[in-house]
């Protein structure tokens, strides 16, 4: 039986009156917009890293209680030999705090989109999810 990588990543989708809220990334990081979050470490739970990434990123302040999951991804790269990576997006119901870049190394800003006006710029991955999460979806797949 063949073996492969897995790698598990958690994203937030914050929405606020039918805004979302991006992180634009600095140049060398792509220039891009993406969502908050990042990989899952190896002694953490899906909430747990959110809630750690969210505070870390953007100076949002979740609990669990204001989490719910509302779409999987499953990304398959196909030049990375035989990696895999599911992502886990959640949305947050309530959270605190006045969103801020927090990494600037990363991230030059964070600013809300409407829906009907995203950037042209967002990284294909969360175009593809933003997309899926529309439609209301739950899990989806794609190839890198």
């Amino acid at each position: 039986m063949a073996t492969f990588k897995v790698s598990l990543k958690a994203r937030l989708i914050l929405e606020d009156r039918g805004r979302i809220l991006l992180l634009k990334q600095t140049k060398p990081n792509g220039g891009n917009y993406s969502l908050i979050g990042g990989t899952i470490e190896r002694r953490e739970y899906a909430l747990e890293s959110l809630i750690r990434e969210s505070f870390e990123e953007a100076g949002v302040r979740l609990t669990p209680s204001d989490l719910s999951l509302v779409h999987v991804l499953h990304k398959r790269y196909k030049k990375r030999g035989k990696k895999h990576r599911i992502v886990l997006y959640f949305r947050a119901h309530h959270y605190e705090g006045e969103p801020e870049s927090k990494e600037l190394q990363k991230f030059e800003n964070v600013e809300w989109h409407p829906y009907n006006s995203l950037p042209s710029n967002l990284t294909g991955t969360v175009r593809h999810v933003l997309k899926e999460y529309g439609r209301g979806k739950i899990y989806s797949e794609m190839e890198k």
